[in-house]
């Protein structure tokens, strides 16, 4: 009887692994229907695609996702930084043949290691500026505007025979809280929260999305369980006469592992109507990560769901639906790659990117080196914000200094300052948090004293509150942004003049 059970929960379960080689206990699993794995930086190197092929070897149905948004997000490029264009920077130009177009090029960059999977794009609509985890993940702050960029995102990835994964549902974008430290709770107006945030899913829904992410979050209007763990919110995508997989986002979490933990978050998931449980990047708990913590979270997560259906608290028929969705898409997935797809050739990223940056606070006069100051904050589990790969562009062969002004005291940061400025080249700040991170100000303010020829780079959301020197709004922080930004302080392209603020 728990072979059958495990087989069962085998079917609804999507972990991810270490290394680049799939483990035996994975070919395992894969053998006896485990539905797939989700790719993580670790897992990416040149024999990407061979390890797709013996994962589906193992299971020719399996599902394999990974995290590709562009922009600040990838996982293709997580060692040298994406050269796609991100979602801010294409609602910034809203130009929905380049967002298709950029969908098509993360769907063919995706089939060509083996996945099929695109964990993406992000529907929500990004109305705090201090949201930590998705800012210039979103492509605005308006539910019009992001609507529209997510079905033509979609559009691109599933005409070339990858599934699209919308995601966070019901809308990560009006929180200050990172879900992967701890429980975020969205107090917003039950009306506006539905006219607002759920808007870009329900166009998702329309377009015929393969399938949705849900999120941590709580929004005490419909409960306090956050949405992942309850049925009233998942419903609503039923409602809305979705029959696509219903994913869930990482069960290792904070805001799942420290409060009802991976078996009982699998298990409350699916009894809320989720179909497929991510289980999450095993490299997560840092140093404190066992050798196999790979296989434990797995199987911490297969227990719970056995568990809930030996004692009836999670029905098998619950069980079995999800299993013939997340089967349903498998099926559809591998009757599309046997198809030839058409791939635009004249997807251009980097005119994408160049017809975006803008300049505000000034104009730049043409520089022949650059000496960057990397102010930026540090990186999350979500993105990598102090990619060492954007500064490297920005500064090529000038000099660069990696700056945390949140913990380094104002001698220190003004020693930098002065060495950078003494430095041959132009001064550039590469910051991404000028609206809310007064330490970013400050250190603007004081080397706009020191240096007035300095200049800035933003690759956060464009500031609303003019800075005291020029500022090149990048809206990512990726290889490909930093290139531009480069290529328009060297000269080499004219940058628009953009006002203070929209």
């Amino acid at each position: 009887m728990t072979d059958e059970l495990e087989r069962l929960a085998n079917g609804v379960l999507w972990p991810g692994f270490f290394g680049t080689e799939a483990p035996e206990w994975l070919r395992a699993e894969l053998r006896d229907g485990l539905a797939g794995v989700v790719y993580f930086g670790q897992n990416v190197g040149e024999g990407l695609p061979a390890l797709s092929a013996a994962i589906l070897d193992a299971n020719p149905d399996a599902l394999i996702g990974i995290d590709e948004e562009g922009g600040s997000v990838t996982r293709l490029e997580s060692a040298t930084g994406s050269t796609v264009p991100g979602a801010a920077q294409l609602g910034l130009l809203d130009d929905l043949v380049a967002s298709e177009k950029t969908g098509a090029e993360l769907a063919r960059r995706v089939r060509a290691v083996g996945a099929n999977v695109v964990l993406g794009p992000v529907a929500d609509v990004n109305t705090d500026p201090r949201n930590p985890v998705i800012g210039v993940r979103a492509f605005g702050d308006d539910e019009a505007l992001v609507s529209r960029h997510v079905v033509a995102t979609i559009d691109g990835i599933q005409d070339a025979a990858v599934a699209a994964c919308v995601k966070h549902f019901p809308g990560h974008g009006d929180t200050h809280m990172d879900s992967h430290h701890s429980l975020p709770e969205i107090t917003l107006d039950h009306e506006e929260f539905e006219r607002v945030h759920l808007e870009p899913f329900r166009a998702a829904v329309d377009a015929g999305a393969d399938a949705v992410m849900t999120a941590h979050i709580v929004v005490p209007a419909w409960g306090e369980q956050p949405a992942t763990l309850n049925p009233r919110v998942l419903g609503k995508l039923r409602d809305w006469g979705f029959d696509g997989v219903i994913i869930t986002d990482a069960l290792d979490m904070a805001a799942i592992r420290e409060t009802v933990g991976l078996g009982g978050g699998a298990a409350l998931a699916l009894a809320a109507g989720a179909d497929l449980l991510c289980i999450g990047n095993p490299t997560n708990p840092g140093d404190a990560a066992l050798p196999d913590q790979d296989e434990r979270d797995f199987r911490a997560a297969r227990d719970g769901i056995v568990a809930a259906l030996r004692d009836g608290s999670l029905s098998r028929e619950r069980v079995e639906e999800a299993g013939r969705r997340v089967a349903a898409l498998a099926a559809k997935l591998r009757a599309a790659a046997d198809r030839d797809h058409e791939t635009a050739d004249d997807f251009d990223a980097a005119d994408i990117v160049r017809r975006v940056l803008t300049v505000t606070g000034g104009t730049t006069a043409a520089a022949s080196e650059l000496a960057v100051i990397d102010a930026r904050r540090r990186s999350t589990l979500a993105v990598d914000s102090a990619g060492s790969y954007v500064a490297n562009a920005l500064a090529d062969d000038g000099l660069r200094v990696r700056l945390d002004v949140a913990s380094t005291p104002l001698a220190e940061q003004d020693r930098v300052l002065e060495e950078v400025t003494a430095a041959a080249g132009t001064t550039v700040l590469l910051i991404d948090r000028p609206d809310t991170d007064a330490a970013q100000r400050e250190l603007v303010e004081r080397a706009a004293v020191r240096d007035p020829a300095a200049v800035v780079v933003n690759v956060g959301l464009p500031t609303a509150n003019p800075l005291p020197l020029p500022t090149v709004e990048v809206a990512a922080a990726s290889r490909l942004g930093a290139q531009m930004a480069r290529d328009a302080l060297l000269g080499r392209f004219a940058v628009k003049q953009r006002a203070s603020a929209d």
